[in-house]
């Protein structure tokens, strides 16, 4: 059995300003410690106490004195710092997988509350909210992205997140964009008009804007993606399925700190050339045990379009089954 144990120490001198450094805003730098190595830190001005697994306990308060040197010469700590410091100190775990209690989630953002309906939505909610990686697997009409994103709203209203980025990739159902004026994120821009409209509807065409020119909501194709590193933000991926293998495994890598990933699409509507084989499809082979990434698959029972919808999935369903398709 493992004892639990409560470090307690004082840091000096005792500067306001490096205690703040420290810590970060809202005590962000404290709370990715407690998150990531299990332990919980109280402080008082320069007091601080630090209860959990000996272990853990032990090497978080290490965590913390190594941080506050760092702070004399310096007056920022990045969260890929303290990511290194808890590496270092080799006691990270990933968050443990939260059981859905079953009551009901409530999306709360600026324009309206969301209720998702039914218990796969439901599970979806849970599901985005306790993994830092997600896959909304089903046909259309699900709720998969819609739910992604009013969960995105919310995090950035509640300033979990810094920023959102909707992506996706430069593929729609076999229609080439070497015709269409403009640079590639104007080529695609069309295609990205329902994301466009979920974020108006949750925040208000003036708001969002704002937000889009000031880079808080980011909305580009994937191959914008490349070289970059995303941290402290919700990043959703829509219609996945005309993913890469390279192009997901690019993707998932371009993940950072602090930042939440939800990637949808419909695995029976893949438009890549043949010959190319969907990203999507082969990381739900790849990922699909890997502890700290979130599945959900929907089915044609948790369509909430128009009733004709779901018989409609069903019915291509069935003729694909009986025509010895491949998915």
């Amino acid at each position: 059995m493992k004892t639990t144990e409560a470090k307690v120490f004082d840091l000096y001198p005792a500067d306001q300003r490096r205690l703040t450094t420290l810590c970060g805003q809202f005590d962000e730098h404290l709370k990715h410690i407690e998150r990531r190595m299990d332990v919980r830190i109280g402080r008082r001005g320069h007091h601080f106490k630090v209860e959990g697994e000996a272990e853990h306990a032990t090497a978080a308060a290490e965590v913390i004195r190594h941080m506050f040197r760092e702070t004399e010469a310096a007056d920022d700590i990045s969260p890929d710092t303290v990511h290194l410091f808890i590496r270092e100190a080799g006691y990270e775990r990933l968050p443990e997988e939260i059981p859905y209690d079953g009551s009901q989630i409530v999306i709360k953002t600026p324009k309206l509350q969301a209720r998702p309906r039914g218990a796969n939505q439901q599970k979806y909610v849970h599901s985005i909210r306790s993994h830092d990686i997600n896959f909304g697997i089903g046909p259309a009409g699900t709720g998969k992205t819609w739910l992604a994103v009013a969960c995105a709203v919310e995090a950035l209203k509640d300033e979990q997140v810094k920023r959102i980025l909707l992506v996706r990739p430069a593929v729609e159902a076999g229609e080439k964009l070497g015709f269409l004026p403009g640079d590639l994120a104007q080529k695609v821009d069309p295609y990205l008009r329902p994301l466009y409209d979920a974020l108006y509807e949750m925040l208000g065409f003036d708001h969002v804007t704002r937000l889009i020119e000031k880079s808080i909501i980011e909305i580009a194709p994937l191959a914008f993606m490349r070289g970059r590193t995303l941290n402290n933000a919700f990043i959703i991926l829509d219609e996945s399925q005309n993913t890469t293998r390279e192009q997901m495994k690019m993707f998932l890598t371009r993940i950072g700190f602090g930042s939440t990933a939800v990637i949808t699409g419909d695995t029976t509507q893949v438009d890549l050339p043949k010959g190319q084989n969907s990203g999507l499809i082969h990381a739900a082979g790849v990922l699909n045990n890997v502890a700290g990434i979130g599945f959900t698959r929907f089915e044609s029972k948790d369509v909430v379009r128009h009733p004709l919808v779901q018989r409609i999935v069903e019915a291509y369903d069935a003729f694909d089954l009986g025509s010895g398709k491949s998915q």
